[in-house]
């Protein structure tokens, strides 16, 4: 066992590839998540929530399907961090979208996530 598999199974409870694996599988859930908040205009923090039970699902499957760790608290809040990052990149790139279109007369695109004042 090398030296990172030894580190991921002591703080975050499971190995590297089977973090990775349902991390991937759960990254379009938080994607949706950050895109299905700021398409209702909601707050923010909101994603906050959710993606603290994708990630209690995160370590649910990884204990259920690979024999991980179900209460590890390293674990879980990695893979919150993940979600989290996902969930924050789809809001802000669907609330810029939405700015810059519901009022164009105010605001213009600049790059990928952010807007500009009209002069």
């Amino acid at each position: 066992m090398s030296l990172l598999d030894t580190f991921m199974l002591e703080w975050f409870g499971d190995s590297l590839p089977a973090f990775l694996l349902f991390n991937c599988l759960i990254a379009p859930g938080a994607f949706a998540s950050g895109h299905a908040v700021a398409i209702t205009w909601r707050p923010w923090g909101q994603i906050v929530f959710y993606t603290a039970l994708l990630s209690g699902l995160l370590r649910f499957l990884d204990y259920a399907l690979d024999d991980g760790e179900l209460w590890s608290v390293g674990g879980f809040l990695l893979g919150w961090a993940v979600q989290l990052a996902v969930a924050a990149f789809a809001y802000r790139l669907t609330h810029v979208r939405q700015m810059v279109r519901q009022y164009p007369w105010l605001y213009r695109r600049k790059g990928l996530l952010g807007w500009e004042e009209r002069h």
